[in-house]
């Protein structure tokens, strides 16, 4: 995703602008000038959608914002999250302008300590955010819901997402179980026209219904899956596919035994993927891939332990089709300890999506989450829910070994940010003793920043029982593109000969 803004573009033109002057005054001087890198430098702006959290009377819905402390920022900036607003008509085809946005459900008030905010019910709507200056690099909400009874009961988490034109979502399912939406959110002042497209065990399902949807501005739209198709599929691939402007999406996966939990988007296609943070305690864990293209893909699956890479018995290959959705129940692959996927293929690399769910408890005590393939932590990534007695902290260093270091912010209540540095061995995950703030109240964020070695994937479970019933959703932790790389402008007379 694109975070430069309109204003950092405007300054680079500037200084082109004002380069080439200097070009005309001063020509020698353009071919002594030598070649600089481009400048990193931290966002300016950022945009994040969150989903309506539940339809259920019974929820609670806290939400975290968190931006961490870059070097080289703006003094000044704010970062608000308020419910999305849609245009109004007034019964004669006309518009009568934007409903009037309420007071923002969470304000940060600075960079390095957690905002919090909370609602319940089950008109809670979606929310908009945008931060700005010194609150856009690596800004993060994530949002969290506790559903007490019900379809789905149990907790719900999602991390607030960028707007983009494209979104895979293997995991979904239209099961007699299963009530799953899909919510698009709209940030933009015109419609956005959506597909959702299905794909289940025998390929592609036609569904003129998810054809040229509208999600009108400033909106969200929970679009429920089974009424794009009568087909009940366990296992399904749903890709949203934006035609024109741009959305949020996510998967709200409830099931009316095993609890429920938000399906986020697997990262990008690729030949190989990282699963990351399958809680030690899983007592079934199902993986789910599709191969978008024309070829068929050849998985070759292992699981990174705390002591290496091992082949799960019976489930060291999954073979999947171009076009269909895979699947392959994985028993309780973990067995006590930490443990991530890693697919891989021997032969003709073909790009693939994937997802993980995983179900905790046994009985009627089950609760169910899901685990996308993840992008790298990269630069750095950033974890904003965080208590010390439900997180557990999941770093996987699939290749070559790695260091890495971890800060524990300032809690949301007081205390000072506290720091520690982990080495992960080589085809490994850890479950890692993650810092806590000292003196620290309330929840606090966590922040991976790999110092050597290899790339690494990580997770965060957050855990809490109620009623008997192990509660847990897992999210994963991606670079959080804080940084982006702006050209150098140097002099250049020949642009003024063209």
């Amino acid at each position: 995703m694109n975070r430069s803004t309109l204003s950092l573009l405007a300054g680079t033109a500037a200084l082109a602008a004002i380069t080439g002057f200097a070009s005309m005054s001063e020509p020698a001087a353009a071919t002594k000038e030598p070649e600089r890198a481009a400048a990193v430098l931290p966002v300016e702006r950022t945009s994040l959608l969150c989903p309506a959290p539940s339809t259920s009377d019974l929820a609670d819905t806290s939400f975290t914002s968190f931006t961490p402390v870059t070097k080289g920022t703006e003094s000044a900036g704010k970062a608000e999250l308020t419910a999305a607003t849609e245009e109004s008509a007034d019964g004669k085809g006309g518009k009568t302008g934007k409903k009037k946005a309420g007071k923002p459900v969470v304000t940060p008030k600075a960079p390095g300590t957690p905002a919090t905010g909370d609602t319940s019910g089950s008109d809670a709507p979606a929310l908009i955010g945008s931060a700005e200056g010194k609150f856009a690099p690596g800004w993060t909400v994530q949002q969290t819901t506790e559903v007490a009874a019900g379809t789905g009961r149990g907790l719900q988490g999602v991390n607030c997402t960028p707007p983009d034109t494209s979104f895979w979502f293997p995991g979904a399912s239209t099961d007699a179980d299963r009530t799953d939406y899909v919510h698009l959110t709209n940030p933009d002042d015109s419609a956005a026209v959506v597909d959702i497209e299905l794909y289940g065990k025998d390929g592609a399902i036609a569904s003129q219904v998810g054809e040229n949807l509208t999600v009108p501005p400033h909106s969200s739209e929970p679009i429920l899956l089974s009424t794009l198709t009568p087909e009940k599929q366990t296992n399904l691939t749903v890709h949203v596919n934006v035609r024109s402007g741009r959305v949020g999406a996510a998967v709200q996966a409830l099931d009316d035994k095993i609890g429920g939990d938000w399906l986020a988007a697997a990262t990008d296609p690729a030949g190989s993927l990282v699963l990351p943070g399958i809680p030690k305690d899983a007592t079934a864990v199902r993986l789910i891939a599709f191969a978008p293209g024309d070829a068929d893909a050849d998985l070759t699956v292992k699981l990174a332990s705390p002591t290496g890479l091992i082949t799960p018995a019976g489930n060291g290959e999954l073979h999947v089709k171009a076009g269909m959705t895979a699947a392959a129940d994985l028993g309780d692959i973990t067995r006590g300890e930490a443990g991530s996927l890693v697919l891989t293929q021997t032969g003709r690399s073909v790009p693939v999506v994937a997802a993980l769910r995983v179900v905790r408890g046994k009985g009627a005590a089950q609760e169910t989450a899901f685990i996308p393939a993840a992008g790298a932590v990269g630069a750095r990534a950033t974890s904003a829910d965080n208590n010390a007695k439900g997180s557990t902290l999941s770093i996987t260093a699939p290749r070559a070994g790695a260091q890495v270091k971890v800060t524990a912010s300032a809690g949301s209540e007081g205390g000072t940010a506290a720091s520690k540095t982990f080495t992960i061995k080589g085809g490994t995950t850890q479950d890692v003793a993650a810092p806590t703030p000292s003196g620290g109240k309330g929840g606090y964020a966590l922040t991976v920043e790999p110092l050597s070695g290899g790339p690494v994937y990580a997770s965060r479970t957050l855990a809490a029982t109620e009623g008997g019933v192990p509660g847990f959703t897992v999210q994963t932790l991606s670079d959080d593109r804080g940084t982006v790389s702006v050209p150098r402008a140097r002099q250049d007379l020949s642009v003024l000969q063209k």
